[in-house]
């Protein structure tokens, strides 16, 4: 199953690097494009269910890194009340 990080910068610069077990983020995020905070963490949120739910139809279980990468962003989230995240940069891989 491809897997992939994605950087992001918070409205205040900090940068995070972050994790998906499916390539499904590039359906919701743009590398380059700014987001509100509350539209990056709506469209994360989707994106991780996603590709967590894939990995239970592939592996019969839930993905944890996906629901861990989840509550990080909730709690970095609750930090900011406006300003943009923008999508530094997307990679994604293949697992062996």
């Amino acid at each position: 199953m491809p897997e992939m990080s994605f950087v992001v910068r918070w409205p205040d610069g900090r940068e995070q690097s972050c994790y998906s077990p499916s390539l499904v983020m590039h359906d919701y995020l743009t590398p380059g494009a700014e987001y509100t905070v509350e539209d990056f963490v709506e469209r994360t949120s989707e994106a991780l269910t996603v590709a967590s739910d894939r990995v239970l139809a592939k592996f019969g279980m839930r993905c944890t890194s996906a629901a861990q990468q989840m509550e990080e962003i909730h709690g970095v989230s609750a930090s900011y009340r406006a300003g943009a995240v923008r999508i530094l940069s997307m990679s994604g891989a293949e697992l062996l």
